[in-house]
């Protein structure tokens, strides 16, 4: 796997303040996505031990709440077959802190059998973290006002509630004052 940034102190991409992975490879090909660079697989640089490593230690301080996930698309099977056993990394190491995941594939699509991206290793990665962003950016639902994505078809999915309720739950639109 490649990619093509890491971002400290993250405060755009998931509640709290991030350490963001923007990794590389997108077969979604969103209109006017806003890092098509990261459609190519190869973009930006090899996911290594000691990019793993780095990331690790860029988590350590308390005020970070957590891992965020872009790309490029995480859930493409070549990426999360590399991201599974990072993610099981920080949840041992940080079992504190969240894990975000951005996808342009919906909840649905990513637990259908047989379809683009599900693979051997989905239903844990979907286990490993808390929040899905799911949907593709859509130009005509652009609405800057929505929290933490892009367009209004795309859904901010609370695993954690979910896999308590067994139905999907959902974030507020908008942060609670």
């Amino acid at each position: 796997m490649y990619y093509g940034e890491i971002k400290n102190c993250d405060i755009a991409n998931g509640e709290g303040v991030r350490v963001t992975l923007f990794v590389s490879g997108c077969t979604n090909h969103c209109k006017n996505c806003f890092q098509p660079q990261t459609w190519d697989f190869f973009y930006g640089q090899p996911f290594t031990q000691e990019t793993e490593e780095r990331l690790l230690q860029m988590l350590s301080p308390s005020y970070i709440n957590g891992l965020t996930l872009l790309g490029g698309e995480p859930f493409e099977p070549e990426n999360q077959r590399c991201l599974v056993p990072f993610l099981r990394r920080v949840r041992t190491t940080y079992p504190g802190k969240t894990i975000w995941g951005f996808s342009g594939f919906t909840y649905e699509e990513l637990t259908t059998e047989g379809t683009h991206p599900r693979c051997e290793v989905t239903d844990e990665m979907l286990s490993l973290l808390d929040v899905l962003v799911d949907g593709r950016f859509v130009e005509e639902l652009k609405d800057i006002s929505l929290r933490f994505r892009g367009s209004s078809n795309q859904r901010l999915i609370d695993l954690n509630a979910s896999r308590a309720a067994g139905a999907l739950c959902f974030l507020p639109d908008r942060k609670r004052e």
